[in-house]
């Protein structure tokens, strides 16, 4: 049998991988049993390294120790701090892809080395780039870059009888949007229009929440809050864009928020449907453009669309069904899970390449035309940054183009070629990603031929040669990212740095969620009851909803509560006698029973015996 080829979704908010498995799909769980793995990386107070549901559940207590949303800084070069130390972020992917590879390496019983890995279809050369470097610094070849649309599409026509068809993905999660048209017939299945925006995503609609609810407080003199307490309220503002993607009201209850000035304030207020809607017109509006322009591009009217389908989280808001409805004159299709919908196809195309039987042929485009700059007309006038495209946006990968250009001058001994990116006739105007030069021509009059020759492959890297055709003498670049590529020793090095930390993590225990240490620190048991909390309320009011929000109104109470006590706890622990650590210990276990059962007079009773407790360490 050949080598086993997992199929990765590396996502904003959540990843996931899936493997083929006696010729099914089958998604891969985690340690926690869940099949979604949020990419949130941090360092827990004790030093050790958290992935996934750890790592999102510590965002409120520890923020400065905690990652999230990497995927949008992915190519930029940017790096983040993590720990007091800064890594790129390559090496934070990295941390969430060597989690989902660990999974699978458990889950198959045997080493998982090569991967096919996801990425939107907006992202560019760099973005693409990196998520390949992430992938080695992982351990992991990286087989297939493969856009997310085009690996939901795979999932979906997997499903569906062999016949004629044209589907519209409608590919909306956490931080990047895409749209693509997709047309299957026969065997064939080819994507022909593609349009997004790598920068919008339900993290957007979060932070406008958000961002309403702050300003609401700041009219009323609250003040500005601190770190801590605008996490808090990010996340209560994702619980309601939760909530409401089903409720009609929302209720967002946070107690003793801290200001920057040292003083609680509180919050307790409902947020309608109607009200959200309102808040994501802008982005709706954007959705609205890209979709128009996917089927400009394409030439193909709404009317033509025979399904529309719906992948990532964030097209649970109603309001992006609606404006389906509402542009296509029926509701998008919704058989398949819209969170799994890519991992199930990057699943697909892994099993393919392992040879796997398939029924279809995948073509795939480039969302972006990339040619060069030279000397030509402007807007009437000769101008030395004229754009000319040689691989235009839309064509089928892989695709292989050449054009004809011309020395200026006469016996010119050199040419710099600038390759961009973009749609602009101002090459200034576009996206710089590569340059290079071909030197030691021939003596030739003004007009010596110089090809340029570009590929761009099914990974979307690109291919570039320079020949002059009088003499054959040609130069060749690769072109991998709009910057600097990490050498092999760079990767070496941070593929050691991400090696060691997970070396350095001892086991996690299913149970409480945290470390098997004996030396547990009482801070982080009580961290891991917030993150617990967090976790229950969350599902109580998404279970329950607006009718019963009565009976979670403790919930976020006791949450305040255990915040305060951990930061307290914190502080002092290392100067507290073992006997009332150990007491303190006693306590926490109270109060984690009594969250369990709801039993708010015992968990008040043991808050305040810890209260006592802490009392006398502070004095």
């Amino acid at each position: 049998m050949s080598d086993i080829i997992i199929g990765i979704d590396l996502g904003t908010t959540n990843s996931e991988v899936a493997v083929c498995i006696d010729g099914k799909i089958e998604i891969i769980p985690m340690a926690d049993g869940s099949l979604m793995l949020p990419s949130v990386v941090g360092i827990s107070p004790k030093g050790n390294l958290i992935v996934g549901h750890e790592a999102r559940n510590q965002l409120a207590l520890y923020p400065d120790n905690t990652v999230r949303s990497i995927k949008r800084k992915m190519g930029s070069g940017d790096s983040v701090n993590l720990g007091g130390r800064d890594y790129l972020p390559q090496e934070i992917s990295a941390m969430i892809l060597t989690t989902l590879k660990n999974a699978a390496e458990k889950h198959l019983g045997k080493p998982v080395t090569k991967a096919v890995i996801t990425v939107p279809a907006q992202f560019n050369d760099a973005q693409r780039n990196a998520t390949r470097e992430a992938g080695r610094i992982a351990g992991l070849d990286v087989l297939r870059i493969l856009n997310e649309p085009t690996a939901a599409c795979l999932a979906y026509e997997n499903n569906t009888p062999d016949k004629k068809k044209t589907l519209l993905a409608f590919d909306l999660g956490g931080g990047t949007f895409d749209v693509s048209l997709v047309s299957i017939e026969g065997d064939v299945t080819e994507v022909i229009a593609s349009s997004g925006d790598n920068h919008l995503g339900g993290d957007d609609f979060d932070q406008a929440i958000a961002e309403r609810l702050q300003a609401e407080m700041l009219e009323k003199d609250h003040g500005a809050l601190d770190r801590i307490a605008e996490y808090r309220l990010l996340k209560a503002a994702e619980q309601a864009k939760v909530q409401l993607s089903e409720f009609a009201y929302a209720q967002i209850i946070e107690n003793n928020l801290v200001g920057k000035n040292g003083d609680s304030l509180s919050l307790d207020r409902e947020l309608s449907r109607q009200e959200f809607d309102e808040l994501l017109e802008p982005f709706v509006a954007k959705t609205v453009l890209a979709v128009r322009r996917c089927l400009s591009d394409a030439g193909v009217k709404a009317d033509a669309v025979d399904d529309i389908i719906l992948v990532g989280g964030s097209t649970r808001s109603s309001v992006f069904q609606d404006m389906i409805e509402r542009e296509f004159g029926r509701r998008p299709h919704a058989d398949i899970q819209p969170d799994l919908a890519v991992a199930y196809g990057a699943g697909m195309m892994a099993a393919r390449l392992m040879g796997e039987q398939q029924h279809r042929i995948l073509v795939d485009i480039t969302p972006y035309t990339f040619g060069i700059s030279c000397v030509g007309e402007l807007n009437g006038q000769l101008c030395h940054y004229c754009f000319v495209s040689i691989i235009k946006a839309g064509a089928a990968l892989p695709v292989a183009r050449e054009e004809v250009f011309f020395t200026i001058q006469d016996n010119q001994k050199a040419i710099e070629v600038n390759v961009f990116q973009g749609e602009n006739p101002d090459a200034r105007k576009n996206t710089l990603i590569g340059t290079f030069c071909i030197e030691d021509l021939s003596e030739q009059p003004a007009g010596n031929k110089i090809v340029m020759s570009m590929k761009l492959d099914l990974d979307g890297l690109l291919r570039c040669s320079a020949i002059e055709k009088i003499t054959g003498k040609r130069k060749d670049i690769v072109i991998t990212n709009a910057l600097a590529k990490l050498t092999d020793d760079e990767l070496a090095k941070s593929r050691e740095r991400v090696a060691k930390l997970f070396a350095n993590q001892p086991p996690w225990n299913p149970l409480n969620g945290d470390v098997d240490d004996d030396n547990t620190d009482d801070d982080d048991a009580i961290a891991g009851i917030l993150a617990d909390a967090m976790d229950a309320n969350q599902d109580k009011v998404e279970k329950q909803g607006a009718h019963g929000r009565k009976t979670a109104d403790d919930a976020p109470d006791m949450i305040n509560t255990i915040t305060q006590l951990a930061f307290r706890l914190q502080k002092v622990s290392s100067k507290m006698p073992r006997e009332d650590l150990a007491e303190a210990n006693e306590l926490v276990q109270q109060m984690k029973a009594a969250l369990n059962t709801g039993d708010t007079k015992a968990f008040h009773a043991a808050c305040q015996e810890l209260d006592d407790l802490l009392f006398y360490a502070e004095s």
